[in-house]
């Protein structure tokens, strides 16, 4: 019996490995990158797990979606003496709170924070290691926010129930021992979006303290224009490859993966828009020393009313942050960004950075030359899977944090 399961495992292992080798059969990873051979292993191991995930699936096991995130929940934090950890609600929204034990005069500041995982995965759990970090280094009493999840909750649930979280926090920051004044909001990836999102929902409202801070890392901004130079320089850079991003986002959506051909070539974008986003959303924009890897033009196909009538939503600033009016971004509170040279998303943070600079919002700016998509989560993360890069910006950002 114990064979026959060995032989089973052995199979199920060379199928699930032949599909992904045939899907993703070579990562671009650029010369000069110091860690290459442990990235291309990762990306590998990556790439197995979503294959074993589809697999499963189709078997009838467990759904793509679950599997992929009981994987990252199998994270196993680090135990650590030095926090007070409570699990709350607030209002209908589970968080997780961390207070450093060790004494201090007068109130801290409160960090709201919004795990990556475009919507469908990622959780407290998963990012447990991240919160804590944050908690002790800043001294900071950290809010992990564990809102709902796609497929299960559609969009926008997830930045409804991150909004929700932040008021009450903003409301009742006191009773935890946070100055209301000194509150900063952050996230990673799709968790970048929200925290762009939350900040400019936040501008008018009078009834509310002003956010101190948002931190942005390597957030997803922007789906008018898919051809960015980063997106073109790096297609096929692990972990974040240009089709994996907007199959996730469509995912994301509950939308057909047929059409991303059409996205990519622009074919969801009326020309009226084109032209107003052209204002935010231009290459030219990108600072020259961003194209030399690469750059080429890409003429945009012809519009298709079916396609624009199937995801206008994603024109809504909630989703797509960079598309707010002036109006809103001139009142957005100090920023910092993170961005990483091999990220497809790097052009979203720097075409966000423009457009809050432009308005004259305080920019802290913190760019890795060996980073990629996810390399601040793996920072923490133990072993071989860690990267130098990824702890510099963990540096940068608790840095930036101790300044508010």
């Amino acid at each position: 019996m114990e064979l026959l399961l060995a032989i089973f495992l052995a199979v199920l292992t060379v199928f699930v490995a032949m599909a992904f080798y045939y899907e993703h059969p070579k990562a671009e990873i650029p010369h000069g990158f110091s860690q290459r051979q442990k990235l291309y292993i990762f990306h590998y191991i990556l790439n197995f797990g979503f294959g074993l995930a589809k697999f499963l699936e189709k078997v009838g096991i467990t759904s793509e979606v679950h599997f992929l995130r009981a994987l990252m929940d199998g994270i196993p934090p680090l135990k650590d003496q030095r926090l007070f950890i409570k699990d709350l609600r607030f209002e209908k929204v589970k968080v997780r709170l961390y207070q450093p034990k060790i004494s201090t005069t007068g109130q801290r500041r409160g960090i709201l924070y919004f795990h990556g995982g475009v919507g469908q995965f990622g959780s407290i759990r998963a990012y447990e290691r991240t919160c804590r970090y944050l908690a002790k280094k800043s001294n900071s009493v950290v809010v992990s926010v564990g809102y709902r999840l796609a497929p299960e909750h559609p969009f926008p649930t997830q930045f409804e129930d991150c909004l929700t979280a932040t008021i009450h926090f903003m409301r009742t920051a006191q009773d935890y021992g946070v100055d209301p004044s000194r509150i900063i909001i952050c996230g990673d990836s799709s968790g970048g979006t929200l925290t762009a999102a939350v900040a400019q929902a936040l501008v008018n409202r009078r009834d509310l303290p002003k956010l101190r801070a948002q931190i942005l890392i390597y957030p997803f901004l922007q789906c008018v224009d898919f051809n960015l130079p980063s997106y073109q320089q790096n297609e096929g850079v692990p972990i974040l490859l240009k089709k994996r991003t907007l199959a996730l986002g469509l995912k994301y959506l509950n939308k057909d993966l047929s059409v991303m051909e059409a996205i990519f070539k622009g074919s969801h974008i009326p020309e009226d828009l084109q032209l107003k986003y052209q204002k935010w959303v231009n290459p030219d924009y990108i600072p020259h020393e961003f194209k030399t890897r690469g750059y080429k033009p890409i003429a945009i196909n012809p519009f298709s009313e079916e396609l624009y009538t199937l995801f206008k939503l994603v024109f809504d600033p909630v989703f797509s942050p960079l598309l707010a009016e002036d109006s809103v971004i001139a009142q957005l509170p100090e920023t910092f960004i993170l961005t990483c040279e091999f990220d497809v998303l790097r052009d979203d943070g720097l075409l966000y950075k423009k457009r809050l600079e432009d308005h004259g919002i305080k920019v802290t700016w913190c760019h890795l030359q060996e980073g990629f998509h996810g390399i601040v989560f793996l920072a923490l993360c133990s072993g071989a899977s860690t990267f130098r890069s990824g702890n510099k910006g963990l540096e940068k950002i608790v840095n930036f944090l101790r300044l508010m």
